[in-house]
C-alpha cells in the first residue's frame, strides 16, 4: 500500500499551475502557427459554416 501522499503547499501548486499555463499557451502559439502556416501555403482552407447558397448545383 503507497504512504498517503503530503498536502500540497500554495507555491509547488502555483508553481504547477504557472507551468501548465505556460505549457497551455505554447501549444496554442503551436497551433495558431501551423494555421497560419496552412493558410500561407496555399493548404486547404479551414472548414467553416456553409452560406444557404453554397453546394447547390
Amino acid at each position: 500500500m503507497k504512504p498517503p501522499r503530503p498536502p500540497a503547499t500554495a507555491q509547488s501548486r502555483d508553481a504547477r499551475l504557472k507551468a501548465a499555463l505556460r505549457a497551455n499557451i505554447a501549444r496554442r502559439k503551436d497551433q495558431a502557427r501551423a494555421r497560419d502556416a496552412a493558410e500561407t501555403d496555399g493548404g486547404p482552407a479551414p472548414a467553416g459554416p456553409m452560406d444557404d447558397d453554397e453546394g447547390k448545383g
